[in-house]
């Protein structure tokens, strides 16, 4: 009697391989419906604002007096602001400047307080104390006066939108920073970081390689939360006149129509749809932090 034997087919005491840490929190992220929901709605709004000149072709700049303040129509479907130009349209094009600032001023935020937070917690010493003092010392800028100064500096040396990004970036690092040290600084007393260092790994090899992967999911969770902050920032400040200048649009910009009264009571359509639009996105990128957070915490995996 021959019997046949698949090779392919595991041996029945096997050890099975178990999924790596990030498979997990993926699994985990994807089943929060919540974050997922978040996901798609920020997805959709960066899709709808960066292809807005494909989408629309009218004008966000000239100036319509035969079509002032007229109300949501068939035509204009969130209606006209003050100059005659089409809310929908500059709704849009204001989402494209907002998401820019947001995810540029994160990335750099994130970019150059990792850098500083790794090389002060891993080093110590003098190199920690110079760096930390620094940091602490941007941290005491009061952000508003600076925010005006740079911004009155800078002004025609550097395109509008930029301006607002490497100022904000520049005064906004510092928190990070200290979250990165303070995990560097536990994550360097492990086994596996002295072993790393006996057979003479490179300081960058270590925090590239093995410091940092190990403290990402605290920067991730915290770039989530970042993005959020920096469009409200960008949000406050156009509308007090000191953001994203007035040719270009934005959501901030956008809600300065309301410091006018009549428009504020009697216009409602030309500062509710940027108002909810700001509301919708910080919901969403908090619940995608919250989701991330929750998937990347080693004590909530099952």
């Amino acid at each position: 009697m021959e019997i046949v034997t698949d090779k392919n087919l595991p041996a029945p005491n096997a050890p099975q391989k178990s999924p790596s840490p990030w498979v997990i929190a993926r699994r985990k992220f994807f089943k929060n419906k919540l974050a997922m929901i978040s996901l798609v709605f920020l997805i959709t709004v960066i899709i709808l604002s960066f292809l807005a000149p494909y989408i629309t072709t009218k004008d966000i700049v000239r100036v319509d007096f035969m079509n002032i303040s007229k109300e949501p129509s068939s035509e204009n479907w969130l209606g006209t602001d003050t100059n005659g130009r089409d809310v929908f349209t500059r709704m849009m094009y204001a989402g494209r400047a907002s998401l820019t600032i947001g995810l540029s001023c994160m990335f750099l935020i994130v970019l150059f307080g990792t850098i500083v937070g790794s090389i002060s917690g891993y080093y110590g010493g003098k190199i920690d104390q110079i760096l930390m003092r620094f940091t602490d010392f941007v941290l005491t800028f009061p952000f508003l006066v600076f925010v005006i100064v740079l911004n009155t500096i800078l002004v025609g040396k550097v395109s509008g939108l930029w301006t607002l990004i490497i100022v904000i970036s520049v005064l906004n690092w510092g928190g990070v920073a200290r979250i990165v040290r303070s995990r560097i600084l536990a994550e360097k007393e492990n086994e596996y970081i002295l072993a790393a260092e006996s057979i003479g790994c490179r300081p960058s090899k270590i925090i590239i390689k093995h410091l940092l992967p190990n403290v990402a999911s605290a920067i991730i969770v915290h770039a989530t939360l970042t993005m959020a902050a920096m469009i409200v920032v960008e949000s406050a400040l156009s509308f007090l006149g000191f953001g994203v200048p007035a040719d270009t649009p934005s959501w901030g910009n956008m809600l300065a129509e309301a410091r006018n009264s009549d428009v504020l009571r009697n216009k409602i359509w030309m500062w509710v749809p940027p108002a909810t639009a700001i509301t919708l996105v910080i919901l969403s990128i908090n619940f995608i932090g919250e989701g991330l957070k929750d998937a990347l915490n080693p004590k909530s995996r099952r």
